[in-house]
């Protein structure tokens, strides 16, 4: 067979394949927001057969035939060029999951289903004894999966490259070390600095329906397209790409908690900002598929804080907040509304938590993951450790479960070492929107004046359209002239922080 020919047919064979998972993408998504209660064993058995036929299709012994045929061929001389990503990527994608047995694969699609929606009840119940037989069964068959994909290998680390290809734990400890102190140290600062926000002005009375039509506002300001999209509601804010063009974000409201639902929306629109930009013509090939989830991560956070917590965003938005909520803004200016937007405080909760103090949730996630998987912490001392690190970090002691380490369902979900992904993100986005504004200029007077696609034609050009042409830390030196550096996020940290709280 010609490389060219068999290039074709595996193209057309991975695009089927992405259709089908497509349409476990659907599921999942009807899954976190209207299922009913009842319908989520039937659902776990879907998922179940979905993962078995998508597992059946990704090991065809066909596809191997045709990596035979076009490895040392013309296809490749080019190793950044669109065919030879996608020959690469798909490579390691093959490998990896012949080394998956089907049965494994079904089982954490069913376990992980139902695990889900046991993790919401054990939420609600603030009861973590309730969830821990369901985190030893996901633990326990993740673990398989990553001894399967790479025997005598640190475990952890193969779970962390399901989410960052390439990336070692020594590599992401050095750089949150690096952070840690750092962080810890600015905390305090901020904590001795006297100056207090006014945080009554959030919790104040926002009718539902006005926060939901200023978030719907504000995301398509800042490009969501919502001719591809849609926004809905769900216990915990995600995204999901259901197609080419159908790409999904979720919030959760609340009366009295006027930033839930709004920055909830501008961290899912950057995700949603990255999938829309990505080459609809390439939908499941790799180079037109998003790179890692830290890059992924690293359009949320910028668009959620290095954007939308800024001066110049509110200078152009507060005057319709203002005009959405006479009643809770009439008497609160906008430098008191800023202020108390960027409030620094060590608190409880990882997503509800500030620029300053984020990261540190992230690192106490790091610390427990890794100790749970190497089997030096029991899962019945989860509560315990979580505790002591929420103290020895940042302070504080949860009160119950739900307020620690039931907070979120990533486990539930088998989503072990994903964690390490958001401060990646942070890390990212820091660098990423520094050289963007060396480069563009003003992007403050293009904020104020409610303008932000210059910053997404450059997102777009130095991120979006290279899909998995480059590794993560390898695209990020490309667009930023620096490899991955936590140097950028500390100096806007402190920049921004220090203006505030008059360091």
């Amino acid at each position: 067979m010609q490389p060219r020919q068999a290039y074709e047919e595996l193209t057309r064979k991975v695009k089927e394949e992405a259709v089908l998972a497509s349409c476990v993408e659907v599921l999942g998504w009807d899954e976190e927001t209207y299922i009913p209660g009842a319908g989520v064993a039937h659902r776990a058995e879907q998922q179940a057969l979905l993962a078995g036929l998508l597992h059946d299709r990704a090991t065809d012994p066909r596809l191997g035939e045709l990596f035979a045929a076009l490895e040392g061929s013309d296809l490749i001389a080019d190793p950044d060029s669109a065919e030879a990503v996608n020959i690469r990527e798909l490579r390691r994608l093959y490998d990896r999951a012949v080394r998956l047995p089907r049965s494994l694969v079904e089982e954490l699609a069913r376990i992980t289903s139902i695990a889900q929606r046991e993790w919401v009840t054990a939420y609600e119940r603030s009861d973590w004894s309730y969830f821990q037989p369901w985190v030893e069964k996901v633990l326990k068959l993740k673990r398989a999966e990553a001894a399967a994909l790479r025997p005598d290998h640190d475990l952890y680390e193969t779970m962390l490259d399901e989410y960052e290809p390439g990336m070692t734990v020594r590599q992401v400890a050095a750089l949150f070390d690096a952070l840690r102190g750092e962080l810890i140290e600015l905390t305090g600062t901020i904590a001795a600095s006297p100056r207090r926000a006014n945080l009554s002005i959030l919790h104040r009375s926002y009718p539902l329906d006005r926060q939901r039509q200023f978030g719907e506002t504000a995301a398509a300001a800042v490009g969501f397209d919502f001719r591809r999209g849609r926004l809905d509601t769900s216990p915990h804010p995600f995204f999901a790409r259901l197609g080419p063009s159908d790409c999904r974000i979720t919030t959760r409201f609340n009366h009295h908690r006027f930033g839930d639902g709004l920055f909830g929306i501008l961290h899912e629109v950057g995700h949603a900002l990255y999938e829309q930009g990505l080459d609809p013509e390439a939908y499941g090939l790799p180079i037109g598929e998003s790179v890692s989830i830290g890059v992924h991560e690293s359009q949320a956070r910028l668009w959620e804080n290095t954007v939308g917590r800024s001066l110049p965003f509110w200078r152009h938005f507060y005057p319709q907040a203002r005009a959405l909520f006479p009643d809770a803004l009439h008497d609160v200016s906008l430098d008191e509304f800023y202020f108390a937007i960027n409030h620094v405080a060590p608190s409880l909760n990882r997503v509800r938590a500030d620029e300053v103090t984020y990261n540190l949730h992230i690192l106490i996630r790091f610390e427990v993951e890794r100790a749970l998987v190497a089997g030096d912490l029991d899962t019945a001392d989860v509560p315990g450790a979580w505790n002591e690190l929420y103290r020895r970090y940042l302070g504080v002691i949860p009160a119950n479960d739900a307020e620690g380490c039931l907070q979120d369902g990533h486990w539930g979900g088998g989503l072990i070492g994903y964690f390490p992904t958001y401060t990646l993100g942070n890390l990212f986005a820091a660098q990423l929107f520094e050289r963007a504004s060396a480069e563009l200029r003003n992007l403050d007077d293009d904020f104020s004046q409610g303008r932000f696609d210059r910053l997404l034609d450059w997102l777009q050009q130095r991120v979006y359209r290279h899909g998995q042409r480059y590794p993560a830390p390898r695209l990020i030196e490309h667009a930023t002239g620096a490899a991955p550096d936590h140097h950028p996020l500390l100096a806007a940290l402190r920049r921004k922080y220090g203006e505030l709280y008059r360091l």
